[in-house]
């Protein structure tokens, strides 16, 4: 392990200690993980812009700070400015962090690189499967959002803006974002561990109307 990335997983675990469940260090972790495996089966990558763009981009989400998409990249650069880490690497580094987020459905990125498709990937992976459920009603819980509401449907078209202030129930997500990421996977190797992920949860949604209607 390179000594700078020794360094960000000690300052990002200290950035993070107190962070919500669905986006503390162990959410870090399997999104630094999955970035380098799915590196190792792609031609071409800088791995060290994957792992530091994985173990960076989330560490001032703009969810917990009023909105404000700035403040992850200003973190992010003076760190490792701090660090004398090169400024190209830094530079690309702050362009997976500013463009790595779902911002609803219709909101393409405006950056692409190979390092911010394998970073993106895995950071969808963990919005998916048993995992991805479970950051969900996290999430929901955190934010005192209904489980599920039948007289709200999903919102399939919503803006930045009105999916960043959204307050739907948590079942709606699964519609706005969740099943939507199969199908937006950039790499070969991520859309083939997103298929799994994705099939384990409609088997959910299946379980789990039953049970809300008393079917099961």
């Amino acid at each position: 392990m390179q000594p700078i990335i020794s360094t960000t997983i000690t300052f990002v675990k200290q950035q993070l200690k107190n962070a919500e469940g669905g986006h503390d260090w162990f959410h870090i972790e399997r999104v630094w993980k999955n970035s380098k495996l799915i590196a190792s089966k792609e031609e071409g990558a800088d791995l060290l812009v994957v792992e530091l763009g994985a173990l960076l981009h989330d560490i001032a989400d703009s969810k917990f700070h009023d909105g404000d998409e700035t403040v992850g990249p200003r973190v992010a650069r003076e760190f490792l400015a701090s660090e004398n880490v090169d400024s190209d690497i830094i530079n690309h580094v702050v362009k997976i962090i500013e463009n790595i987020s779902f911002k609803g459905g219709n909101v393409n990125q405006k950056f692409k690189s190979l390092e911010l498709d394998i970073v993106q990937d895995a950071d969808r992976l963990d919005a998916l499967g048993a995992i991805g459920i479970a950051r969900t009603f996290n999430y929901g819980g955190f934010k005192n959002r209904p489980i599920y509401d039948p007289a709200i449907q999903p919102d399939l078209n919503m803006d930045v803006d009105t999916y960043k202030k959204s307050n739907s129930p948590t079942i709606n997500h699964f519609y706005e974002k969740l099943l939507l990421l199969k199908d937006r996977m950039n790499t070969e190797t991520g859309k083939q561990l997103a298929q799994e992920r994705h099939e384990f949860m409609e088997r959910f949604l299946v379980q789990f109307y039953a049970e809300w209607t008393g079917e099961k």
